[in-house]
């Protein structure tokens, strides 16, 4: 090696010697100076309790040996202190739990001292009484110059950080709360404050006219407008309007629309905090979060059983068709969590399939987590995928679901919905697969589109395969919710994109409203439902397992809400424009069927349905004929065949034109 690297090698070892050497050098200094100042707090402390009890004469008669007692009890608290680690604390960051640490060693060196003393001459050279005193003092004069350096350092970094006042954020705090105190408590510590406090209001107001961390408590929660207004009146503009807890808390205490709505007529964010509690440290970035739109759904939360989950995959072989898609990367999410011997992904598009094996693998890089590109309409090749890989459950959640898109072009979603779904579950019992779970929907309920009738028939299959399986092994199942902010497809998305464009947010309908849930919500519990029901008793099987989605939602509310998160005004900034139903479109959807017998399955949030099932023989024939019906491009058979099989669905206006047009070609 050239002379020249050697010794640039041999001057950065060095340098991070010098480097080490210093800091540890200044470590021991500082303690050490910590452990002097602490002794001589204690002789102090004692000298001061023998001036207390004595007079002038007395204390002067026996100076020289208080002065030896004091020198021995200040040897005493310093000692103490360091096996303690009381020397070990930050002067700056001194607290509650410090001055509780002084109390100890206070007590423990009077402790030792006496008996000391009483070994050495039976306690008669001082006044027993000192003891006592010495106690007190001791504790106020390691805890005094403390608790004054701390309030030096906080007012220097203050005088610091003026500069930057001007640049910090005024706020509103939404809650007396614990969070609150510390988020106070840390921003005015930090060397550069990133908000200014103006004020809290309390959701309740039982805490109004007092004052947290010199922050006043103004008043409750419907005094909101008037508190904006007057300071604004003052030249202090509250740029944020921060809530301090939780979101299931403040369904008890106040309703997050009338916040958003204040927020958005005064044109202010709406945040949300972290537990500040569970802050590492002081100069960790204090992360806020804006109200989210899932926020506002007011629901509560749904319980699972997460033991009975975890034992359902861990240490498995889990295969998720459909997994780049919104459902099926959630699901992927929530099972790779729980450690399973295997995770298959299936999908047939290759950049979402890359992109959800890329995150799991960077997240779970000990997990063995396979990437296979495979579409479920391919039936030997979804078959060859099963027997290589071997997966004890597989959830199915590959589908076609756009109704608009699906209803222009029937043949491809029947095509993935109801072959694709056949073909997963003929391999699933080929390969001796213990459980089957079909991803459904409400759409399927009563269905007015191609999509639904396609996810329904695709639920009969299930039905009369778990059925026709009572003394085999396999399980079919099917879980059956609605909508779920944020997936492909849904009109959050959209809505988002319509007001970063300025508006007008397109609405079909005023009336129109869906079930809503969040895709984390319903993919646990779509987990919840397979891992709490394994009934093999007849009668219980071929059961519907139905998510509770809460109260239907307008979709004109979910619009304004949105407005009113971006933080501009329904109808005054960005407009609603209603376009009219989209075709195959309902105005509102459905979890049960009239006809569908409904039981309690003992989970919450979970309901099971009995629906009309057929045979599996019988079930087995139609699917036959669908796919010839498919290979054929029989658009008006295929057609036919799916509104014969589910008799509820009711063809819209386009779909009865394309059978017509269909028929013509044909003739």
């Amino acid at each position: 090696m050239h002379r020249p690297v050697l010794d640039g090698i041999e001057a950065a070892s060095s340098g991070t010697r010098s480097k080490t050497s210093h800091v540890i050098s200044r470590l021991l200094t500082l303690r050490g100076l910590a452990l002097l100042h602490d002794g001589l707090m204690g002789a102090a402390a004692l000298l001061l309790s023998f001036a207390l009890r004595l007079d002038i004469t007395g204390f002067s008669a026996n100076v020289w040996s208080f002065v030896a007692a004091a020198a021995l009890f200040g040897c005493v608290v310093s000692t103490t202190g360091f096996f303690l680690g009381l020397n070990r604390g930050i002067w700056r960051y001194a607290s509650l739990s410090d001055f509780l640490a002084i109390a100890g060693v206070a007590t423990a060196s009077i402790a030792i001292f006496s008996v000391l003393e009483f070994l050495v001459n039976r306690l008669n050279s001082i006044p027993r009484s000192s003891i006592l005193i010495a106690w007190a003092f001791t504790i106020v004069l390691l805890a005094g110059p403390r608790a004054v350096y701390r309030a030096y350092r906080n007012q220097h970094d203050v005088r610091r950080g003026k500069v930057a006042k001007g640049s910090a954020k005024n706020v509103l705090l939404i809650g007396a709360t614990d969070n609150a105190e510390a988020f106070i408590r840390t921003n005015n510590e930090r060397q550069r404050a990133s908000f200014q406090v103006l004020a809290i209001l309390d959701e309740r107001g039982r805490r109004t006219g007092r004052a947290i961390r010199g922050v006043p408590v103004v008043g409750p929660l419907e005094k909101l407008p008037q508190i904006l207004e007057r300071f604004e009146a003052r030249g202090r503009r509250v740029e944020s309007i921060i809530l301090t807890r939780s979101r299931d808390e403040y369904q008890q205490y106040a309703k997050l629309e009338e916040l958003v709505d204040v927020a958005a007529q005064h044109k202010i964010e709406l945040l949300t905090l972290p537990n500040m509690l569970d802050m590492k440290s002081i100069d960790a970035e204090i992360e806020l979060r804006p109200i989210k739109l899932e926020d506002l759904l007011q629901r509560a939360p749904v319980g699972s059983d997460t033991q009975k989950i975890a034992a359902m995959i861990g240490g498995l072989n889990v295969m998720i068709t459909g997994a780049g898609g919104s459902i099926g990367s959630e699901l992927a999410r929530q099972v790779a969590d729980l450690a399973p011997l295997n995770l298959v992904l299936v999908d047939a598009n290759e950049y979402a399939l890359y992109c959800i094996k890329s995150e799991l693998s960077q997240k779970h890089p000990a997990s063995r987590i396979h990437a296979v590109l495979c579409n479920v309409r391919e039936r030997e090749a979804i078959s060859s995928v099963v027997e290589a890989h071997a997966p004890n459950l597989i959830f199915h959640a590959a589908a076609l679901k756009h109704v608009p898109m699906v209803e222009a072009q029937p043949i491809e979603g029947i095509f993935t919905n109801v072959i694709g779904t056949r073909n997963v579950a003929d391999a699933a019992l080929r390969w001796n697969v213990s459980k089957m779970i079909m991803v459904s929907t409400d759409k399927a309920v009563n269905p007015a589109n191609v999509m639904g009738a396609t996810k329904r028939m695709a639920e009969m299959y299930c039905q009369a395969m778990d059925l026709a399986q009572a003394t085999l092994s396999t399980r079919f199942m099917t879980v059956r919710f609605g909508n779920v902010l944020g997936s492909a497809g849904s009109v959050v998305p959209l809505f988002e994109q319509q007001i970063k464009a300025g508006g007008p947010l397109t609405v079909t309908h005023p009336e129109i409203v869906r079930f809503f849930m969040t895709i984390p919500e319903a993919c646990m519990l779509v987990l919840q439902a397979a891992a709490a029901h394994e009934p093999d008793i007849i009668h219980e099987r071929g059961r519907i397992f139905v998510l509770d989605m809460g109260s239907p939602v307008k979709i004109a509310d979910l619009a304004k809400n949105l407005i009113r998160l971006s933080g501009r005004r329904p109808d005054v900034d960005i407009q609603i424009a209603y376009t009219g139903l989209r075709p195959g479109e309902k105005l509102y959807e459905e979890l049960f069927d009239c006809n569908e017998k409904l039981s309690e399955t003992g989970s919450p949030g979970i309901l099971a349905a009995s629906a009309r099932s057929i045979e599996r023989a019988v079930i087995e024939r139609i699917f036959d004929e669908m796919q010839r019906m498919i290979d054929d491009l029989n658009v008006e058979g295929a057609l036919r065949l799916l509104q014969s099989t589910v008799p509820e669905f009711t063809p819209g206006s386009e779909i009865q034109a394309t059978m017509s047009s269909a028929r013509s070609l044909r003739q």
